[in-house]
């Protein structure tokens, strides 16, 4: 489903790296563990579709994404790859439901059955209609998973998604990622510095050394 092949990039000024050449199938799990400025982001920018290597290619579904442009790459991005970031990075203007549905409007298809099931499947039924600003920390980050999950991608890509959530949260959010990644047998791969989200995945890649 993922496959990268000679992948090589410079992540700061000074910092060079070279990727072992990934080979995941549906429902596997990746952990890309590192310190702050080892690259982590790097690789996911590059994974998503959003950063090109310097050198080497990434295959999702056996289409070489970095072949795709424009337009024809966003809306592969929009169709395959569920991206969840740090930040929520929700609209406040907007209500939960309209937040996720922005997901579909990318694609150009969506399907409102499939935003009520998305809801109830992350708990969060009963904030269908509300205002962002009313969310907790917590809630604001699994309406960032439904948004990331609502057209059923095959890649599902979380940066430091725990980083600013307490123990309890942090384990939600993790677990809710490993559920929905098995149910939609996407590939799951989380970037982080957060050493709590070892114990859950065992599959791992260390940048910049041991932390």
């Amino acid at each position: 489903m993922l496959r990268t092949k000679h992948l090589k990039f410079q992540y700061d000024a000074s910092g060079e790296f070279t990727v072992d050449d990934l080979s995941l199938s549906p429902g596997d799990e990746l952990l890309i563990l590192g310190k702050s400025g080892s690259g982590k982001t790097t690789i996911l920018n590059i994974l998503a579709g959003l950063l090109p290597p310097d050198r080497g290619e990434v295959f999702i579904d056996g289409v070489s994404i970095y072949k795709l442009k424009g337009a024809e790459m966003d809306k592969f991005r929009g169709k395959n790859i569920g991206i969840v970031f740090q930040k929520p990075h929700l609209l406040k203007p907007l209500s939960v439901e309209e937040n996720i549905r922005l997901a579909h409007y990318f694609v150009g298809e969506g399907d409102s059955n499939k935003v009520d099931v998305l809801l109830e499947e992350l708990d969060m039924s009963a904030k269908k209609m509300a205002k962002v600003a009313t969310l907790s920390e917590g809630e604001a980050q699994r309406i960032a998973i439904a948004r990331a999950l609502a057209n059923r991608p095959k890649i599902i890509l979380a940066d430091e998604p725990t980083a600013s959530l307490d123990d309890e949260n942090a384990q939600a959010v993790i677990e809710l990622l490993k559920t929905q990644s098995k149910k939609l047998k996407a590939v799951l791969i989380i970037v982080t510095h957060d050493q709590r989200v070892k114990e859950h995945i065992a599959n791992r890649i260390y940048m910049g050394g041991m932390i």
